[in-house]
């Protein structure tokens, strides 16, 4: 029925780099052919496929397995992975319009198919020898297996150089891992994990070390599931290691690089809650546009009155101003140019019109909309944890304000002079 993605991945992946050299992408705000391509076949699986059944799996908290599995044969889990080590080889952008059409269906859906993506194999591609990658990612890109990523503890979230999960060498080959990770998604369907541990305190976030952990080993185990606001369908639970013995040969980079294979993974992974946010933000414009031009009220359809135009008119802004910025963000990385800043602006803006999106389309359907007969809710729900999780919107500003003043202080732009005060 849907035409997997793999067999044109190398050509999408040149045209999507092409795309982001040229920018003409940002002056018409249109996509290259297959990458439209690749938005189409996403979007009518999720038409298909993941609306009618989103709303099931947000009440019944459950994991959309049939869903991921068919996920993975359309080659939508390891979409940057290049075809030698089982992915699609397509570029960011294409995985940036292919998740926002998938989490317009179900964002829970979304940011399963966004921690796989992003979290897991994005690492382990970068930074994994190609002993590791035949083990621990080529299953991973194919779908055959889910992973996720272990950063964040109970103590701290945004701190992530304050780890306190730690690694000590355990005999020449071998290192022991003690420590607990938090707010891990993925967390009870993986079956491998990237663990960011301390492996020397006395130079703090510099002594962090990243790992690939089987999660069968021994002392590993899973806390319960979190009772979520919203994407519930996605599990979310706490990472346990106690004396987990992992061989020296899963150290993922080098020794105290941690901390630079996190913050780099999260730069790339904040595209991809943008084009999350971003499906729930036109999910919610859709049912409000939808609503207005049914509902009638005082004779008239509420399409016609100022007051819900005025909220049509702000979340299309919102919405089509993010969507522009996270594809600005992807052609940045496909092409090879520092993107933080670029990303960061994307994850915050996409996030922010996720919930005002979100309270808007509750506002539009009134009394309806605060039901579970109708997706606003779910959609209101669902939106709040993108301002939170990969960095929240107040990180998303340092992140920001940081680039902006190293740019300024490279440039050394001068301040304007005094206005000349003529004498009297």
């Amino acid at each position: 029925m849907y035409a997997a993605v793999r067999p044109r991945a190398a050509r999408v992946a040149r045209l999507g780099a092409s795309a982001a050299r040229s920018r003409g992408l940002l002056t018409f705000g249109t996509l290259p052919e297959e990458v439209s391509m690749v938005r189409d076949m996403a979007r009518n699986f999720a038409e298909t496929e993941l609306y009618p059944v989103a709303g099931h799996i947000d009440q019944a908290h459950e994991y959309p397995a049939k869903q991921v599995a068919q996920l993975a044969d359309l080659g939508l889990l390891g979409m940057m992975v290049p075809e030698r080590f089982g992915g699609a080889q397509m570029s960011s952008l294409a995985y940036a319009v292919a998740l926002e059409e998938i989490s317009r269906g179900c964002a829970s859906t979304g940011v399963i198919m966004s921690a796989n993506n992003s979290l897991y194999c994005a690492p382990v591609d970068k930074f994994g020898t190609d002993a590791q990658k035949a083990e621990f990612l080529v299953p991973y890109a194919k779908g055959e297996r889910i992973g996720c990523f272990g950063l964040s503890e109970p103590g701290n979230g945004s701190d992530a150089g304050a780890a306190t999960t730690t690694a000590v060498e355990d005999g020449p080959d071998h290192y022991r891992l003690n420590g607990t990770k938090a707010w891990i998604t993925n967390a009870h369907e993986a079956k491998c994990a990237v663990i960011f541990a301390t492996t020397d305190k006395a130079v703090k976030h510099k002594g962090i070390s990243a790992f690939i952990v089987p999660m069968d080993a021994a002392g590993f185990s899973l806390g319960a599931k979190e009772d979520k606001l919203g994407i519930r369908g996605s599990s979310t639970a706490n990472l346990i290691l106690e004396d987990v013995r992992i061989p020296r040969s899963h150290l993922l980079g080098k020794l105290g690089e941690g901390f630079k294979i996190a913050m780099t993974t999260l730069d790339g992974g904040r595209i991809g809650i943008a084009a999350q946010s971003l499906g729930i933000a036109q999910a919610a414009l859709d049912v409000a546009t939808k609503y207005s031009t049914e509902r009638k009220a005082f004779g008239a359809q509420i399409s016609t009155m100022y007051a819900i135009q005025l909220k049509l008119s702000k979340m299309a802004c919102a919405v089509e101003s993010a969507r522009l910025l996270t594809w600005r963000a992807a052609m940045m990385k496909d092409a090879g140019e520092d993107f933080i800043k670029e990303a960061a602006m994307a994850k915050l803006c996409a996030s922010e019109a996720a919930t005002m999106c979100a309270h808007q389309a509750i506002q539009t359907l009134g009394g309806m909309g605060y039901v579970t007969d109708m997706p606003a809710e779910r959609f209101y729900r669902d939106a709040r944890i993108t301002e939170i999780y990969e960095g929240t919107s107040e990180v998303q500003h340092l992140v920001i304000a940081g680039k902006l003043l190293k740019e300024a202080a490279k440039a050394d732009i001068p301040m304007p002079a005094a206005p000349h005060k003529p004498k009297h």
